[in-house]
């Protein structure tokens, strides 16, 4: 039940951001003057065919995993001489330009709506205020103490947490420094300090900026429990199950889930003694994490994934309500802010500051989709959201296949007065679904060495 509701909300997710993708372009080809023949949502056999009155034909094919806009192109076939007006690339670069812009724009404003959607109720965010510093960490050694209010990153002040964690981003993969503001609670001064970094997380799976400084934020844990365990993993073995709540660690309470993640990850081979609850039963069990190669070393595994439950602070959390347009402008931003983000990730990867490790497939899609989906309807939304955008930005690359190898062929047409042609870009079209296929499979591997 739990595979088929996670399919279910990834082809809804898929589905809405192919839709509006290609609703973008058929839209502005209309306007254009062009005749579409087909707009298909999905692919294989097709469950529903109509046609307007423009004898367009609208397909819904049984696989909502892509779609396409089939436009009127005397290169894809012959057109008879009362159509040749109608057909694409009879249009001028600009208009061609246009329609090839109208999808990923349209993928853009999906995303403004949805933003617009979730910031409609107000907006929460926890202050990043430190409540924990590991011992030896970068943030320790850089004089990083309990209480402190992070309130800039690089001289761009944070208000959020998440505000800090997307400031320290730039500096993945990087060597230096890392320039913050701090400031103490009921205090008006403010001290600078630097954290000194080498190859940051260059070839880390996962980054977590934050956890690898070395701070959190001051959350109060009631209780840690097992929401997964790999039936061919060392939890299971050792007689652990699913819903067992996690209370001591060789005798001492469990109050911090980054501490018990990373005691069992150095207790590689060795014996750990857990105390659990279990229906009202309280029990001991021996486990011994098996080693686990990540990132070049060796950690201890349970194969289990951890549901904590718990709050931050009351006073810590900050809310900000907004108007219908207050909302609207903070959609625009989010969107803004979210689509640099995705361009510098990129950056990232193609110049190595950010391991490939990190590239996920249509498996990791699949389960964003449904943990999202069950964790309510606004993170769905965003989850939508942040894929629309991510989809926006991917087909603006100046890959040919893609919107933004179209585009790059257009703009040398303006600059040189002639379509590029066809030869080359048949040949640009062959690479670029070379270099897109070995981009899947590779994204896939990730997902399957991940996941299992």
């Amino acid at each position: 039940m739990e595979l088929l509701q996670t399919i279910f909300y990834t082809f809804i997710a898929l589905g809405v951001l192919v839709t509006f993708h290609e609703f973008g372009h058929f839209w502005v080809a209309r306007r254009c003057g062009v005749k579409v023949e087909r707009f298909s949502i999905g692919f294989g056999t097709p469950l529903l065919r109509w046609r307007d009155k423009q004898d367009t034909e609208f397909v819904l094919a049984l696989l909502p995993l892509g779609g396409y806009v089939k436009m009127l192109d005397e290169r894809e076939g012959n057109v008879s001489e009362e159509d040749l007006a109608f057909s694409f690339n009879r249009k001028s670069v600009w208009q061609r330009i246009a329609i090839v812009l109208a999808g990923p724009v349209a993928n853009f404003l999906l995303a403004i709506a949805a933003f617009w959607l979730i910031f409609l109720s107000g907006e929460q965010g926890l202050a990043p205020v430190v409540g924990d510093v590991k011992e030896d960490s970068l943030a320790s050694r850089s004089g990083f103490e309990p209480g402190m209010e992070i309130i800039a990153v690089n001289g761009i002040e944070t208000g959020t947490w998440s505000a800090v964690s997307r400031q320290l981003f730039p500096f993945i993969g990087t060597s230096g420094e890392i320039p913050l503001t701090v400031t103490y609670a009921d205090s008006d001064l403010r001290y600078d300090l630097s954290i000194f970094i080498e190859s940051w997380l260059r070839d880390a799976e996962d980054p977590s900026p934050l956890r690898e400084l070395g701070i959190s934020a001051p959350f109060v844990m009631d209780s840690l429990s097992l929401a997964v365990v790999s039936e061919d993993g060392a939890a299971y073995a050792a007689g652990l199950r699913v819903g067992d709540q996690l209370l001591t660690l060789n005798g001492a309470e469990i109050k911090d889930i980054n501490q018990f993640i990373e005691y069992i990850a150095d207790s590689a081979g060795t014996e750990v003694e857990l105390g659990i609850k279990r229906q009202e039963q309280l029990l001991t069990i021996a486990a011994s994490p098996r080693a686990t190669e990540r990132e070049g070393q060796l950690v201890g595994q349970l194969a289990v994934q951890l549901a904590s439950s718990g709050k931050y602070p009351d006073e810590l959390v900050r809310k900000v309500d907004y108007s219908i347009l207050g909302a609207a402008v903070r959609g625009i931003n989010e969107t803004l802010d979210t689509s640099v983000f995705v361009v510098k990730s990129i950056g990232k990867l193609l110049v190595g500051d950010l391991s490939p490790k990190n590239l996920s497939g249509p498996i990791t899609i699949a389960k964003v989709a449904g943990d999202s989906a069950k964790s309510g309807l606004d993170n769905f939304i965003r989850f939508v959201a942040i894929l629309s955008i991510m989809l926006g930005v991917m087909n603006l690359l100046p890959v040919p296949v893609l919107d933004g190898g179209h585009l790059m062929y257009y703009l040398i047409e303006v600059v040189k007065g002639s379509p590029v042609s066809d030869q080359v870009q048949m040949l640009g079209y062959k690479v670029g679904f070379a270099m897109l296929m070995g981009l899947m499979v590779f994204a896939t591997y990730n997902d399957v060495t991940r996941t299992f």
